[in-house]
């Protein structure tokens, strides 16, 4: 009977090869986006869960807050994760990590820039049970010239993994034992270090947060039970130095509204719930996986719905076959068999569609979304059971209302046509045309407004000119040479201006200190400000404006004590006039703290953009300070490749050849807003999908509705009836169908769409020509479909038609 069941099943999809087609590509192209979207969620969610003990790491976090300024960090005190270890038989091992960044390696007589390279304890591999591929991971990072590397690091520079005890120059005048290999770590980790170092000398002071404390905590330890331990161990130790060196208590700050807090963050919880500065890479956003698995919803919904409106109206046509089938002796549970056959036959189709779409997909979803995901995945975990008694279902349910409807009736009911009748208006198949062309609307608005957002940042005024300015990366090759190296570049044509300073606008970790009002330096009456180091260049190169005072100059000496506030830092210490005032801030010369330094206030820059745009403008200080880390250069010219030749030129005669690196400030600026872009272009190509699929939904609905109305259309043509009128007739039910949908998905598409926003400081507007625009374009495209099949009905012979009845 099975083969049986499938033979019939097959000879109706190839009779109706417009439908099944129809039906087919439609839910496969659903599906396909869906599997991808799923993809992509498992990714995002498997982060840094790839060590055997993930769950028993946590992280250490900072937040400070001082009289309305806050500073939150991924790192805290030097001196935490001992204390920890020490206190508490609960913390079975601790690990400090320092990041490096970039470091430079000998390969070939020649300095090679690497970058993600990091310093830690040698307790590191007991905590992070990275797999070795060479080494003994006690005792790896035990000796002070030490190297661990990775095996990609290893097979860059030696050709070959077998490295133990060979040695690496790193940083020009480093020799470095290489005492392990670690298999390359996972693309889902919140760090990707290829070279891990042993740490220097600890850093005695509490105040200071400038090490990633990780804590690895003995199994059955809660968080919760971490949490008290490293609030008891703020509590005794900063608070103590807290007492000594800013002559205030904890509990005298918390009356005022202030506070140090150190909060426990799980290994696993750090890529898509922490965003805070000091971050060692780049994290996700829980916010772009919860927004992207409702659109995988949506869209699975679109495609399912279509499946189904198809499935039962099509359904009418086989009410003569059941009619005759059961005169014959055809039971009913065996027509109930044979459509759901036929329709779970249709989703299995359409699943070995999908998992070659998406595919063929693959490699372009990758590159939308930054990521290195393979289709292997689905079969290597649950997803591929989960989508297969998916498919069966959505063929169960869509096959089960014909086939329970249809095979219920009496035989001489069907047969007089009593059931098809029936079939030709469905406020059920109405509902799901508009289920699905609301979701689309929705999709038009979202990619609208992410498209106006990611526009209005790159257009908005931020406070400074990053447009044709050239940064030079690792400044400090130069060394003593720095100052020189500047002034033969302004001598080049092109060149404007140049600055040399580390702290960019554009950067993503800036040092952020305690700054107070008298030089008693009593915390209660500290602010946390961002701290900028730079030269007298640095406003003018970058286009900065002066809003009261002056620029430093090297006419006036006294600048070296001097410092230059943003107009939030006035506004948030209630400076009514500024340049009249001084500021102290502790001097961290020996690591510890010391006597109050005073800076007078020489001036007040406007304020700009230094963060994201998710966040207001921060209160920022800025000091006359050697800070070799960029050579910020402005360029006025239309031959800027020429300009980069010349000053590659100079840079190897004046570093011997180190690496020479670089990048233009505008790139950088739209770096910061990656997932941002990423989520736009992800949001177009789920939204073409998605009216996609509703239109193939629409067209196989138009063309059963110009079948079912064959005959009238044949009479209205022969009584006068003009093509136009014959579309019209059959495109308006449709069009009122959208009409709705767009009623439905415009207050939901505002509510979405002004939640997102909400993340960003500086926004733009909810338009109403947005709506507008989404429910012309979600109308013309139905009114399009609809009139291709319409035209096709509208023009046919309409004796061929009549002679048919």
């Amino acid at each position: 009977m099975l083969k049986n069941y499938l033979k019939v099943a097959l000879r109706n999809l190839w009779k109706n090869k417009g439908f099944s087609a129809i039906n087919i590509i439609g839910l496969a192209s659903g599906l396909a986006v869906c599997l991808l979207i799923v993809l992509y969620v498992v990714d995002e969610l498997s982060y840094d869960k790839y060590y055997p003990n993930a769950e028993r790491i946590y992280r250490i976090d900072a937040d400070i807050f001082f009289n309305n300024t806050s500073a939150i960090f991924a790192v805290s005190p030097d001196p935490l994760g001992p204390a920890l270890k020490r206190d508490f038989p609960e913390v079975e091992e601790i690990t400090r990590v320092e990041n490096q960044g970039g470091i430079l390696v000998k390969k070939d007589n020649r300095n090679v820039q690497d970058d993600h390279a990091a310093f830690a304890d040698s307790t590191f591999f007991k905590v992070f049970a990275l797999p070795m591929v060479a080494g003994n991971p006690l005792t790896a990072l035990r000796d002070p010239n030490s190297i661990v590397i990775d095996e990609t690091t290893a097979k860059k520079y030696f050709n070959t993994t077998d490295v133990l005890g060979k040695t690496l120059i790193v940083d020009n005048d480093n020799y470095c034992k290489i005492t392990g290999v670690i298999k390359d770590i996972p693309k889902q980790s919140h760090f990707h270090f290829h070279f891990i170092r042993p740490r220097g000398k600890d850093n005695p002071s509490w105040l200071s947060n400038n090490r990633y404390n990780y804590v690895l905590v003995r199994p059955g330890v809660t968080k919760q039970q971490l949490q008290k331990d490293v609030d008891a161990t703020i509590n005794n130790y900063l608070g103590k130095e807290l007492q000594n060196q800013l002559h205030a208590s904890l509990n005298d700050l918390k009356k005022t509204g202030g506070h140090f807090n150190y909060y426990v963050m799980p290994v696993t919880d750090i890529h898509l719930h922490s965003d805070k500065q000091y971050e060692i890479e780049a994290n996700g956003n829980i916010t772009y996986v919860y927004i992207f698995s409702v659109i995988a919803i949506f869209i699975l919904l679109i495609a399912c719905v279509n499946f189904m409106n198809l499935s039962t109206a099509r359904s009418a046509n086989r009410a003569k076959e059941v009619g005759i089938r059961k005169v014959a002796g055809s039971l009913r549970t065996h027509l109930i068999i044979q459509f759901l056959t036929e329709s779970i036959l249709i989703c299995l189709f359409s699943l070995v569609l999908a998992i070659t779409i998406a595919m063929l997909l693959m490699p372009l979803f990758n590159q939308l979304a930054g990521k290195e995901m393979s289709i292997g995945t689905l079969f290597s975990t649950w997803l591929f059971p989960v989508m297969l008694a998916l498919v069966i279902a959505v063929g169960f349910v869509a096959g089960s209302y014909p086939a329970f409807y249809l095979s219920s009736f009496q035989p001489i009911d069907v047969l007089k046509g009593k059931i098809a009748k029936g079939f030709k208006s469905s406020w059920l198949r109405s509902s799901l045309v508009v289920f699905q062309f609301s979701i689309s609307i929705i999709l038009i608005i979202g990619t609208i407004v992410i498209y106006n957002q990611l526009d209005f940042i790159r257009s908005r005024k931020i406070g400074y000119n990053r447009d044709q300015v050239l940064v030079l990366h690792n400044a400090w090759y130069l060394d003593k040479q720095i100052h020189s190296f500047r002034n033969e570049l302004l001598n080049i044509t092109g060149i404007e201006n140049a600055s040399i300073s580390g702290d960019l606008p554009t950067g993503n970790s800036f040092n952020t200190e305690g700054w107070f009002r008298d030089a008693a330096m009593n915390a209660n009456k500290a602010v946390v400000l961002t701290n900028f180091y730079i030269d007298e260049n640095y406003i003018p190169t970058l286009g900065m404006e002066i809003a009261n005072g002056r620029n430093f100059s090297k006419n006036f000496p006294s600048d070296s004590s001097g410092i230059i506030l943003n107009e939030a830092a006035v506004k948030v210490l209630g400076l009514k006039e500024p340049l009249k005032e001084t500021l102290y801030r502790p001097d961290f010369s020996n690591d510890v703290i010391g006597a109050a330094i005073p800076y007078h206030i020489v001036g007040v820059v406007k304020d700009f953009n230094f963060s994201s745009m998710h966040d207001n403008v921060g209160p920022l200080v800025i000091q006359l300070r050697e800070n070799w880390g960029s050579i910020a250069v402005r360029i006025k010219t239309k031959n800027i490749a020429s300009v980069i030749n010349t000053i590659e030129t100079r840079w190897n005669a004046a570093t011997a050849g180190q690496p020479f690196s670089y990048t233009f400030m505008d790139d950088d600026f739209n770096k910061v807003y990656t997932a941002e872009q990423q989520t736009g272009k992800l949001f177009i190509t789920f939204a073409v999908f998605a009216i996609f699929i509703g239109c193939l939904g629409l067209f196989g609905l138009v063309t059963y509705a110009a079948e079912q109305r064959t005959r009238e259309i044949g009479v209205r043509k022969v009584l006068g009836a003009s093509v136009g009128g014959i579309v019209t007739m059959l495109s308006k039910d449709f069009a009122k169908l959208v009409l709705i949908a767009a009623v439905i998905a415009f207050p939901l598409a505002w509510w979405a769409m002004h939640t997102w926003l909400q993340s960003f400081a500086y926004r733009t507007t909810l338009s109403w020509w947005i709506f507008v625009v989404a429910g012309m374009a979600a109308i013309l495209i139905a009114l399009i479909t609809v009139s291709i099949q319409a035209i096709k009905a509208a023009v046919a012979n309409p004796v061929t038609a009549l002679r048919s009845e």
